[in-house]
């Protein structure tokens, strides 16, 4: 279930991969912040990828520069397929209104099925607004994976990953995980891991991390429990899903891949 893999994946359900920020099937982008310049940077992508001269005149760019000896440009190699998809991984409803607008895929981060209803909700709305449904939309969350027979010790692994995300990204005001947590109904808990993680105590922040919201957002666990959160997660609309090996050597991560590619088999969503 990865960006890595996006070009594979049927519409059946999810396929279990290793994530990527680019690869050979889908440019992948981070919009921090909601800035109509990703609709005019999405455009140009897509007109350079299609090797037309790339000639803009729009209100945040123009190509060629004006009053400049520069010309139009076209891209000089042939991509190796027609349609080269775009992902954004958006956090706020705003970006995932653009995301449905102008991407082919979403990369998301703590996913949870019992909260996806609301973020697909915005996804949706933006591909409505271009006339366009979810059919072929690639929804890839990233998930921390931590295969173990006890899940709540699993989870340990993942806390400082969350806390350095839901504590330390962006300021004290402006933080797009920290409201994601909020929306997610954690408004407290979310409020407590930023002032802590701030105030560099790292691991008071880090142990203020609901066991919930982590069950929630990651595999934890053994297999059996792993095939449950997989069914779940492909109801909820996921088509690829990016797992993330959590405080692993290289052998215990082989085995935790083996597991989760088992998991996907028995669980039957996978394509």
């Amino acid at each position: 279930m990865s960006a890595a893999t996006a070009s594979q994946v049927g519409r059946k359900g999810p396929r279990s991969a290793s994530h990527q920020r680019r690869s050979d099937s889908g440019i992948l982008a981070e919009p921090r912040s909601w800035s109509p310049s990703w609709e005019s940077q999405s455009y140009l992508l897509k007109k350079a990828l299609t090797r037309e001269k790339l000639r803009y005149d729009g209100a945040h760019y123009t190509l060629p520069l004006p009053l400049g000896p520069g010309k139009a440009l076209q891209l000089t190699v042939h991509p190796v397929r027609e349609k080269i998809s775009i992902y954004l991984a958006a956090v706020g409803p705003k970006n995932l209104e653009l995301t449905g607008e102008i991407a082919d895929g979403w990369l998301a981060i703590f996913f949870s099925s019992e909260f996806s209803a609301e973020s697909l909700a915005s996804v949706r709305a933006g591909r409505e607004r271009v006339g366009k449904t979810m059919d072929g939309f690639d929804v890839v969350p990233t998930v921390p994976l931590v295969v173990g027979e006890d899940w709540k010790a699993c989870a340990d692994p993942v806390r400082a990953y969350t806390a350095l995300y839901v504590g330390g990204m962006g300021s004290r005001k402006q933080n797009f995980y920290n409201d994601l947590m909020v929306r997610m109904g954690f408004p407290a808990e979310a409020a407590e891991i930023q002032e802590k993680y701030l105030s560099r105590d790292y691991a008071g922040a880090m142990a203020a991390i609901p066991l919930e919201f982590l069950d929630a957002t990651a595999l934890l666990g053994p297999k059996e429990r792993l095939v449950d959160k997989m069914k779940a997660l492909a109801a909820a609309g996921v088509t690829t899903l990016s797992v993330s090996l959590m405080g692993q050597d290289f052998e215990q991560g082989i085995v935790s891949l083996r597991a989760v590619t088992d998991a996907l088999d028995v669980s039957g969503v996978g394509s």
